[in-house]
């Protein structure tokens, strides 16, 4: 076995990857960015190398710099994570030209799953469904949409050379297909430098299932089942889980044999994963399921598979890569129970979704157990990066039923205190907690279905945020309080009987009026509520309001007050008699920059007249493309931007007027 191992990630992945490495007895070694200096897998590692400044091309994929940092440590193997260089041939390469062993599949394996045009052409000839569609070397716009007209649409628009959703677009009718390979393309070429594409039938109500194959180099192959990936929005996924609802043993065994054909078609050594589309239009009994594409390399929803076999697959990579044989053989695999994994993101759904980055000024998770895995690479008072992925944690539960497991999962959602920054957290509780999730109703479009229900519109704080973010006002007061006689749940001296809270709530102002005397009594539209309230030892605060008791976590800082209830928060602020007024110097019809990022193309022009929702600018962002569209019919003043530009999260690029 390896004495030491350089992780050649970073975030919750590294972290992952070195404690298997230190259970194991080896030495691990990070690598980070100067943005990632202070980051939690770089103080855990026992030692850790600078290789470039933040932004991930001149830093965690710079092959010769980490290359550098491994012979420079004395690193016998690296381990590339997911992501990154994880999928790179040249990079696995570059390892052995080195000798220092590559914690992976061979580099040629690498290459022939890296196309999705080759790899599909493979997997027909050895026998393995895949999608009717084009996956040719003619790259003619004019033979793509021939192609998808043969196919017949809708059809998908998907990049040859890349993955986890990007330079990928659904197409519906032919009208739009030029529009949509424009963009695809766009999108391909900067995540992936490449803009190859392949046209695919898009399979009616699909769902994602996917295999966790692994070989060894002495002849085993295995799959460790299925995961169900369909929970997804704009092809990413959201929520997996293992086993896949209404899988039966006789579906399970075709793919499994399907994945495992797939894996020894190219010799594959180590962690895989095959992905396929099944068709679930009719359940899972009869259901058809195609090839769409193999990661050779461990995937982020790993943890599930994990939680259901007992197995720890970063232990088996490493022991894989150092000549071991598998672990255990086909017939010592089984399942038990069943295990939810929930992708907590910095996003905001409400915003479509939007990346955002800032500091995680309040970041609580509840305690891990055998039922209750969190996987994080951040922590309270960290910065989301602008530069990388937004990913929070990975909150993953497992009991012995799927009912079980949602049942827990939607509870550690709930029970999670996030504040400072936008995130899906009270999306992710929802869909744990929606019934035709519970029901095992699942499809890559259910989301986009579900939606008024998961991303419900914006409403005024009810009666408990109010009275919650006043009892901890309160509740702040007696923690700071010298004279231990100054009690704030029943009467006490030297207190105004009444005092008068104005709190700020959205666009409106609300008033709760506090009776000190003889009783805490609080006014709130119009009701009168008797109310206590107790601070319990995890910060958490307890209130009772007109004989309803509930806890709630209350983040404070300044005059903004943050109530968190059940995975979702509601923002407040305390006016105060000097607060500032609103920043007048941006019309109402102003176009924003909703996040940082980078221009990728202008479509407004100056004195131009534009329709309601006319794209005006694309912005490229956390390697995803978002256009900015006008939210009212107007004419174009002036725009403030060219292609190109790097603007600030609420930076004006265009301003117009609306019609009169």
């Amino acid at each position: 076995m390896f004495r030491s191992v350089l992780v050649a990630n970073r975030g919750e992945i590294a972290l992952r990857v070195m404690k298997t490495a230190r259970r194991m007895g080896m030495r691990s070694i990070a690598v980070h960015s100067e943005a990632d200096a202070g980051a939690p897998h770089v103080r855990f590692a026992d030692a850790a190398h600078l290789i470039g400044p933040p932004p991930a091309l001149e830093s965690y994929l710079k092959i010769d710099r980490i290359i550098e940092a491994s012979v420079r440590s004395g690193a016998e193997a690296i381990h590339p994570g997911y992501g990154f260089l994880s999928e790179n041939a040249a990079f696995a390469e570059a390892c052995a030209e080195a000798g220092i062993v590559f914690i992976g599949p061979p580099a040629d394996a690498i290459r022939r799953m890296g196309n999705k045009s080759a790899a599909k052409a493979l997997m027909d000839a050895a026998g393995v469904p895949v999608v009717p569609g084009y996956h040719g070397a003619d790259q003619d716009d004019a033979v793509l949409a021939l192609a998808a007209e043969h196919a017949g649409y809708p059809v998908l628009i998907k990049a040859a050379a890349g993955g986890g959703g990007k330079g990928m677009r659904r197409v519906n009718d032919p009208a739009a297909f030029d529009k949509e390979l424009k963009a695809a393309r766009r999108e391909a070429m900067s995540a992936f430098g490449d803009d190859a594409m392949l046209v695919e039938k898009f399979v009616a109500r699909p769902r994602h299932i996917e295999i966790q194959v692994f070989a060894d180099s002495h002849g085993q192959a295995v799959h460790l089942f299925e995961r169900e990936c369909s929970i997804q929005r704009r092809h990413q996924k959201v929520i997996e889980e293992a086993p896949a609802p209404g899988m039966t043993e006789e579906l399970r065994a075709r793919m499994g044999g399907a994945a495992v054909a797939a894996a020894r078609a190219i010799g594959y050594r180590g962690a895989g994963t095959v992905e396929f589309i099944v068709d679930g239009s009719q359940g899972l009994a009869n259901a058809d399921f195609f090839f769409m594409e193999m990661n050779t390399r461990l995937q982020v929803e790993h943890p599930v598979t994990e939680m259901i076999t007992g197995t720890d697959l970063v232990e088996w990579q490493f022991r894989v890569a150092a000549g071991e044989a598998l672990p255990l053989s086909q017939d010592r695999l089984s399942i038990n129970g069943h295990a939810i994994e929930a992708r907590l993101y910095a996003e905001n759904p409400a915003k479509k979704f939007f990346p955002q980055a800032g500091p995680l000024k309040r970041l609580r998770f509840p305690p891990e157990s055998p039922h209750l895995r969190i996987d994080s690479g951040v922590e309270e008072g960290q910065d989301i990066s602008i530069y990388y992925d937004p990913m929070i944690a990975k909150v993953v539960a497992w009991d012995t039923t799927r009912a079980g497991a949602a049942r827990r999962l939607e509870t550690a959602l709930q029970q999670t205190r996030l504040a400072g920054i936008a995130s899906n957290l009270g999306f992710l509780a929802a869909i744990a907690g929606n019934g035709a999730f519970l029901a095992g109703d699942l499809h890559t479009g259910f989301i986009d279905e579900h939606a008024a229900d998961l991303i419900p519109a914006a409403a005024p704080a009810d009666r408990e945020a109010l009275g919650a973010a006043v009892l901890s006002i309160l509740s702040a007061r007696t923690q700071n309080a010298a004279d231990p006689w100054d009690e704030r749940t029943a009467w006490r001296v030297n207190l105004p009987p009444r005092e008068i809270f104005v709190l700020q709530d959205g666009d409106a102002e609300r008033r709760v009026t506090v009776t000190h005397a003889p009783s805490l009594i609080l006014e709130i539209n119009g009701d009168s509520l008797l109310a206590a309230f107790e601070r319990e030892a995890n910060g958490d605060l307890a209130i009772s309001l007109g004989g309803v008791r509930a806890t709630v976590h209350v983040f404070t800082e300044g005059e903004t007050i943050t109530v968190l209830r059940k995975g979702h928060a509601h923002r407040l602020a305390l006016l105060q008699a000097d607060a500032a007024g609103d920043d007048a110097a941006a019309g109402a019809s102003d176009i924003r920059a909703p996040l940082p990022g980078r221009v990728a193309q202008v479509l407004a022009e100056p004195g131009k007249a534009v329709a309601k929702h006319a794209p005006l600018v694309i912005l490229e962002a956390m390697k995803m493309e978002h256009v900015l569209v006008a939210p009212v019919a107007g004419m174009v003043d002036e725009v403030r931007v060219t292609a190109g530009d790097q603007v600030a999260e609420g930076a004006v690029l265009v301003t117009f007027a609306a019609r009169s």
